[in-house]
């Protein structure tokens, strides 16, 4: 495709290039929506180069992983961030992680702020993916369908059409976006964005990982795995609603429990003989997070009802 334009001596590489441009329109929505819900901004002009830094290595730290078997023929390519590897969903990781520590004596609450974050990240992912599109990254498998793509690209093992799975994603998170405008509107307790963000975004990755053809980070997992996953999320969600109630000692008891469990469970998997799952590493984060935020958003609407 146009993975990258000459100007002269310069070179324009279309990823960074829509990358760039999604990081820009994205803030300037994240800003937006966190004056229309009364969210103070003051803190983003006095701490603006850890935003900045947090971005920039998330994204940078985050394309390192998923591109890791070129980085490590390559080591000095780490150091090269002009040529377009950055991950846009690892520099919304690092400015949520951030945004957690500036805001934590403000008076609103850090999921008031997902609210706005969330949105504000499937927008850029629009622009993120379209890069992706152009620059010939995180491609499809062949299809007989006559809208498939051919690349003339080094990067891409397919001489043949291929399922333009970039364009799904762009699709996807740009409806997804105006979704969550809708939902904005209409949410009357805090949390109802980011968590319909979350399971749909988890629902969509999921299933459009599968037209995936580049070679992925495979993790193999078993049904008990994702049982097990599920009993830690929903025990650890129900200890954070009865926690109050509850002694130090008995939280302590638990979670040492809790810890040894898994820990044997961990050492003890390689000799069971269980049918496993071929997953990506993407699909995996998906359901982490997925767990995560229906916990995160349960708990919080337990401690501040009123919101």
């Amino acid at each position: 495709m146009f993975q990258a334009f000459e100007f002269g001596p310069f070179i324009f590489w279309s990823r960074l290039g829509f990358t760039l441009l999604g990081v820009w329109l994205a803030t300037e929505f994240l800003l937006r929506l966190a004056n229309s819900a009364n969210l103070s901004l003051q803190h983003f002009r006095e701490n603006s180069v850890q935003y900045i830094l947090a971005f920039a290595l998330g994204g940078r730290i985050a394309a390192i992983i998923d591109e890791y078997k070129v980085y490590f023929k390559e080591p000095l390519r780490v150091f090269v961030f002009w040529d377009g590897g950055f991950s846009f969903l690892g520099g919304a990781i690092g400015i949520a992680i951030v945004l957690a520590f500036l805001t934590r004596g403000h008076r609103s609450t850090y999921l008031q702020w997902l609210d706005a974050l969330v949105p504000a990240t499937t927008f850029g992912f629009v622009f993120s993916w379209l890069g992706d599109f152009f620059s010939g990254h995180a491609y499809g498998h062949p299809t007989d369908a006559f809208w498939g793509v051919t690349y003339d690209a080094m990067n891409v093992r397919y001489a043949v059409p291929i399922h333009p799975v970039q364009l799904y994603y762009a699709l996807f998170y740009f409806l997804l976006t105006f979704l969550l405008l809708v939902v904005r509107k209409k949410a009357k307790r805090v949390g109802t964005e980011t968590l319909v963000g979350i399971v749909i975004g988890t629902l969509g990755t999921f299933f459009l990982e599968y037209y995936r053809g580049d070679i992925p980070i495979l993790v193999f997992a078993t049904k008990i795995d994702f049982i097990l996953l599920a009993g830690l999320f929903l025990s650890l969600g129900a200890m954070a609603a009865v926690g109050s109630k509850l002694r130090k000692n008995v939280l302590f008891l638990y979670e040492g429990a809790l810890s040894i469990a898994a820990l044997g469970y961990m050492l003890l998997r390689p000799f069971l003989d269980l049918e496993t799952y071929e997953l990506r590493f993407s699909q995996l984060m998906a359901i982490l997070a997925l767990l995560g935020a229906i916990v995160y958003v349960v708990d919080h609407r337990r401690r501040y009802p009123y919101l």
